[in-house]
């Protein structure tokens, strides 16, 4: 932000997208970008269809070029509190609410908006429709799978860093052996059964 030219109200179109709402454990991530249409970026789209290595190269490319950025969470405890759906829009919500800008209008990925200040838009499969979507999948993305790295060091029986913490067979096996860690989300399923047999 510092030294960037003033964008007309017209372009501070911000785009808001999250990752991790599939995963048992571990937060939901979202981040909101303002593009600059005088600082084009090439490659972005859907963050799940590329590379861990051009995500990682496009992630420090968006935070440079980007006219503004934030990025924001809801951690396993809030998920387990407000359901899968709403903590997914908070953390929306909250990474929106972060940029050093407000936004005249907020393009969101999916089909539901948050509750916000300004105008906002869902589009289904936004991340590969609109840019400032797919910039913002992109980071959080990255910072969701860079959180997932360190919990790995912390629980690495459970392998996060292979799986980041999607129900796979090997982290499923891994629950049924070693129980549920604190970062585990208690109200999604194969988490909850576990806690019931542990009972």
């Amino acid at each position: 932000m510092p030294g960037k030219p003033l964008l007309a109200a017209e372009l501070l179109i911000c785009g808001a997208d999250e990752a991790g709402r599939g995963p048992i454990a571990g937060p939901v991530v979202a981040a909101a970008v303002i593009l600059d249409p005088n600082n084009p970026i090439e490659g972005i789209g859907d963050s799940k269809k590329l590379s861990e290595k051009k995500r990682d190269k496009l992630s420090i490319e968006i935070k440079e070029k980007a006219y503004c950025w934030a990025i924001a969470q809801c951690d396993p405890e809030e998920i387990d509190e407000l359901n899968i759906l709403h903590a997914s829009m908070l953390a929306m919500k909250r990474a929106i609410e972060a940029l050093p800008v407000t936004p005249t209008k907020a393009l969101i990925d999916g089909n539901r908006v948050p509750r916000l200040s300004m105008p906002a838009e869902a589009i289904v499969q936004g991340d590969a429709r609109e840019a400032c979507i797919g910039a913002a999948s992109i980071l959080a993305k990255v910072e969701r799978d860079r959180q997932m790295l360190a919990w790995h060091d912390t629980y690495p029986h459970y392998n996060f860093a292979q799986h980041k913490a999607y129900p796979t067979p090997a982290h499923l096996a891994a629950l049924r052996e070693h129980g549920v860690s604190p970062i585990h989300r208690k109200s999604f399923r194969p988490v909850r059964e576990r806690l019931d047999e542990s009972e």
